[in-house]
């Protein structure tokens, strides 16, 4: 997508805690903030929803406990435990599977995405690493 927008993620994971401590950080974005996630998959590749980051989409409804999106800039932070992790089932990742995320971000395939109403699959994006 063609944005003069930029965001910075930053993640400290905790294998013994089993937490992601995050810091999502946006602006500039074209179009209006709907959702924040991280995916799981290589460069260049769409994946799979991993864990939320913020939403503000009322349909369908984000996971519990799940913060609003900061609009049209912003930062926000959180942590997330094994209970956040959604999957992505449809690639072979069981809800829960807090050390195999860990290792798909330690590889490097996985990807942090804001979405906007501009950009419905991802307005910004950037590979973990």
């Amino acid at each position: 997508v063609s944005t003069g927008a930029n965001g910075r993620f930053h993640a400290v994971v905790d294998t013994v805690m089993n937490t992601i401590t995050w810091t999502l950080r946006y602006e500039g974005l074209e179009g209006a903030v709907t959702q924040a996630h991280v995916h799981i998959a290589q460069r260049n590749v769409n994946g799979g929803i991993s864990f939320f980051l913020c939403s503000n989409l009322t349909t369908p409804a984000p996971p519990p406990g799940t913060a609003a999106c900061p609009a049209p800039s912003g930062e926000l932070s959180g942590v997330i435990t094994p209970e956040n992790i959604l999957g992505p089932a449809g690639q072979g990742i069981p809800a829960a599977a807090f050390a195999e995320v860990v290792e798909n971000i330690r590889d490097g395939l996985s990807y942090a995405n804001v979405h906007t109403t501009l950009a419905p699959g991802g307005e910004i994006r950037g590979q973990l690493h």
